[in-house]
């Protein structure tokens, strides 16, 4: 789960990082009351789950109340990268000598912990990883023994972190990487981490990924900052059914049972849409092993609701989960949701394939293709929702 910054700032605070006070405001005129009472210039900062917000308009000084209402009222509805904005946080601002970087990561990649920082922080930190890679200093950390005081130390030398802080963004590191433990982070980022004229260090920005998987350790802080507006409605729904999806942008609808199963099909897929127009996989829809025909029901209604989709790739190998189930599923589903006239795919192979085929063929489905080979119903699947568009 994606944290706004001014959620990510809460948890920081609570893990003694430090941080300026700030609060959220959906109204204009109360961003205004809320600068009113902190009595000193205030940034009015667009609260969305994307970057850019700076160079989009999203993030404005206020050097008076007044500035801070109007401010936030340009701000509240601003469409920054397809996020519109429905929140603003109105936070003291801070005199900046220094912006440095900061972030703890989970390198998936080599299967361990990453933590990158610069003495350059900023705007432009995207581009200055590009540019002079060498200015981003990027250190492994080890998950038994983590960060403590000499390995920060180690990071701060790595980034070069003037000497006239390292003690201050020494302790800050410790603090983040406790904040990244303690709530089962992904990722931890503060971009800038700034030095004020009077020496202080303080996390102006804050950027938090908490990992869903460690949802039922941490049920009051998921409660607390779970924000459906910013979730795709589709997600939502198939979070709901616990179904594993992630929305894409293509036209194919894709099922599939087991994570590497389906990210092949989504490759199939890619590859046969370019003889059709550039077809692509619509998302990603895995419903495990062993799943029932009630999951597959459920499947078939979150990816035939999405008004993209105009085909769908049933892709099925039979371990523990029985093709015949499957079967069952899909006609069940169609039975469910009635008038479907977006045209499925399906692959069978392996446990009960040869009773999957025949519960389908029983069923007589218009809207079902039965296809024998992964490569063959890609291609189908991508031909039909070409003639669709």
């Amino acid at each position: 789960m994606d944290l706004y910054e001014y959620q990510a700032k809460e948890l920081f605070a609570a893990h003694g990082v430090p941080t300026l006070p700030g609060e959220v405001t959906t109204d204009a005129a109360e961003a205004k009351t809320i600068a009113e009472r902190y009595g000193t210039a205030v940034i009015v900062k667009a609260q969305v789950k994307t970057g850019g917000r700076g160079k989009a308009g999203g993030v404005k000084y206020s050097p008076t109340p007044e500035d801070a209402g109007s401010n936030a009222e340009s701000i509240l509805g601003l469409d920054i990268k397809g996020h519109i904005v429905g929140k603003v946080l109105v936070t003291k601002a801070a005199d900046i000598d220094t912006e440095f970087y900061v972030s703890y990561l989970l390198d998936r990649s080599n299967r361990t912990f990453l933590a990158m920082a610069s003495a350059e922080g900023g705007m432009e930190i995207e581009q200055l990883a590009v540019e002079r890679p060498e200015a981003l200093a990027k250190i492994p950390i080890d998950a038994v023994t983590g960060v403590d005081i000499a390995k920060a130390r180690e990071i701060a030398a790595a980034a070069k972190i003037p000497a006239e802080v390292t003690d201050q963004v020494v302790d800050t590191l410790v603090k983040l990487w406790e904040t990244f433990v303690a709530e089962d982070a992904t990722l931890v980022e503060v971009n800038p981490l700034v030095k004020t004229p009077d020496g202080q260090i303080l996390a102006l920005d804050g950027k938090v990924t908490l990992d869903d998987n460690a949802s039922f350790r941490h049920g009051d802080v998921f409660a607390t900052f779970a924000d459906s507006s910013a979730e795709d409605p589709l997600e939502a729904a198939a979070k709901a059914k616990h179904l594993n999806y992630v929305k894409l942008e293509g036209a194919v609808g894709i099922i599939g049972n087991g994570a590497g199963l389906v990210m092949s099909t989504l490759d199939v897929v890619t590859y046969a849409g370019d003889e059709f127009g550039g077809q692509k996989p619509a998302n990603f829809l895995d419903i495990g092993g062993g799943a029932s025909a009630q999951v597959m029901a459920d499947g078939l209604s979150i990816i035939l609701g999405d008004p993209a989709v105009k085909s769908v790739f049933v892709n099925i190998f039979g371990g523990i989960t029985a093709c015949d189930e499957v079967a069952n599923g899909i006609v069940q589903a169609i039975e469910l949701l009635g008038n479907v006239e977006k045209p499925l795919v399906v692959r069978l192979d392996g446990n009960n394939a040869d009773e999957g085929h025949r519960i389908l063929d029983a069923a007589n489905l218009a809207v079902v293709h039965r296809v024998d080979t992964m490569d063959g119903a890609a291609k189908l699947a991508a031909e039909l929702a070409s003639k669709a568009a």
